[in-house]
């Protein structure tokens, strides 16, 4: 007796080959992506100068200093804070363009589309547009297949090899590793990263394209959560497209056909590979490229514009009815959006305010617990702390410690017996400071005893504190 195969729960992939497509949504993409290949390609190159000693790169992660670099502002691990903020501020202002304009940011700024719209932009340019390729795809391999093949491949290898090499140039002096890069002297971190970045560039932007989007991000799947009826999505209007077809292929007694002449136009320029007649889907990144494509369409048929467009769930209700929709406006500022724009500016300032009030001095205080304490042979009791002493100015610092909290401590820093260190521009110094209590004294008996060390430049009028405790014997 036999058995039918159990039908697969897989599909294999069927690859997409958008068509090009002109219109004022595809300029807009075109003009996105060369603000940011540019900025990511360039921004590693501008210079700043912050002084004598100190790294001229404007936008700089240095990892072995442990510092960020970003023109005016210096970011040291102290100041998390402002990473902190920097991610909620982009993590709102995610939430309020998905509220009012879906995945606008999938449709236009992701890296991973970015880099697809250049790599397919190279494969057209190659292999031809839409008809040109899908006839490659399916012809069998030739010497003609494989030269065009691999004049893609190493087109998008420079490309991928480029970005990888961007983004090291983020991490160190981009002139001085370059030329290392170029030499063969650049550390070896530096060639695994880049060759790292260069494969999965190439794979993710190449080969994988939309199922990056669809299967890898998380995006689509959190949207549902920040969109409602009063966002704006693209759709298609099918009380008006409906029903679709030319009219010459329709019977005598069928009922006048629609503006939709089936032309699958829109399907064809989708870099998802979707058909938006079907409605909305998770893999539509709202990158408007149907609109145009119908647009044109539409145009040449001397038929009205917008039977793809942009509209929310309120206004198809209302087009339906034969109602004008809801100026744009109002469907930007409602709650939703406003409590978004709200909770953004508030924590940008919040994060300015961080930075402004940033002191250029900061104290780091760890008592050493091996031994707690020592009895001197006099009877003193002694404490000892290692300090970091951070000096983010630009300037070289004397700075002075003293302690508060009990006027019988004595205070004596390790080879500094004047108790002033010297720490150079925007730099850590890290000394052990000894705390000594006379014999019978309250910190020398009373157990924990609540200190401050303080530490200051008198010249500036700069200061920094930390709080700690003086452990003496317990009572």
């Amino acid at each position: 007796m036999s058995h039918a195969p159990a039908p697969s729960l897989y599909a294999a992939r069927e690859p997409v080959f958008p068509r090009r497509v002109r219109g004022r949504f595809r300029r807009l993409k075109w003009w996105v992506m060369a603000a940011t290949l540019g900025l990511y390609y360039v921004l590693p190159w501008l210079r700043w100068d912050r002084g004598e000693g100190r790294p001229d790169q404007a936008v700089l992660v240095d990892l072995a200093g442990r510092r960020f670099f970003f023109f005016f502002v210096e970011i040291w691990p102290q100041d998390f804070h402002v990473v902190a903020g920097l991610l909620v501020m982009a993590g709102l202002g995610l939430f309020l363009f998905t509220s009012v304009l879906g995945r606008v940011w999938c449709g236009y700024a992701c890296p991973q589309t970015v880099w697809t719209d250049l790599f397919l932009l190279t494969e057209r340019w190659v292999e031809g547009d839409r008809n040109a390729r899908l006839r490659l795809w399916h012809a069998p391999w030739s010497l003609a297949k494989a030269r065009l093949r691999l004049a893609k491949w190493a087109i998008w290898l420079v490309i991928a090899l480029a970005t990888g090499g961007a983004w090291v140039f983020y991490f160190a002096d981009a002139p001085t590793l370059l030329a290392g890069l170029v030499t063969g002297t650049a550390p070896p971190v530096a060639y695994t990263t880049v060759a790292v970045l260069t494969a999965t560039t190439v794979a993710f932007g190449g080969f994988a394209r939309e199922q990056i989007c669809i299967y890898a991000c998380p995006w689509p799947r959190i949207q549902s959560a920040l969109t409602d009826e009063e966002t704006l999505t693209i759709g298609y209007r099918a009380w008006r497209g409906e029903p679709r077809g030319k009219a010459s292929a329709r019977g005598a007694d069928a009922p006048p056909p629609g503006d939709c002449v089936d032309c699958r136009a829109c399907a064809a320029v989708c870099p998802m590979g979707i058909d938006i007649r079907d409605g909305q889907q998770l893999a539509c990144i709202t990158c408007a490229l149907c609109i145009d494509a119908c647009d044109d369409v539409m145009t040449r048929l001397g038929r009205p514009r917008g039977l793809i467009g942009y509209f929310t769930l309120t206004d198809e209700r209302a087009e339906r009815a034969g109602r004008p929709p809801r100026p744009v406006r109002q469907h930007v500022l409602r709650p939703r959006t406003i409590l978004y724009a709200t909770l953004w500016s508030l924590a940008g300032a919040l994060l300015l305010a961080a930075l402004a009030l940033r002191a250029p001095l900061d104290l780091d205080v760890s008592p050493v617990r091996n031994p707690v304490f020592i009895t001197l042979s006099d009877g003193t009791i002694r404490n000892a702390y290692d300090l970091r002493l951070r000096n983010k100015s630009g300037e070289t610092r004397d700075l002075a410690l003293s302690v508060q909290g009990d006027a019988s401590l004595a205070l004596s820093v390790e080879g500094h017996p004047d108790g002033i260190v010297t720490v150079p521009a925007d730099a850590t110094a890290s000394v052990r400071l000894y705390l000594d209590a006379p014999p019978g004294s309250p910190a020398a008996t009373g157990g924990r005893t609540p200190l401050r060390l303080v530490l200051a430049d008198p010249a500036a009028d700069l200061g920094a504190s930390a709080d700690t405790h003086f452990t003496g014997k317990a009572p």
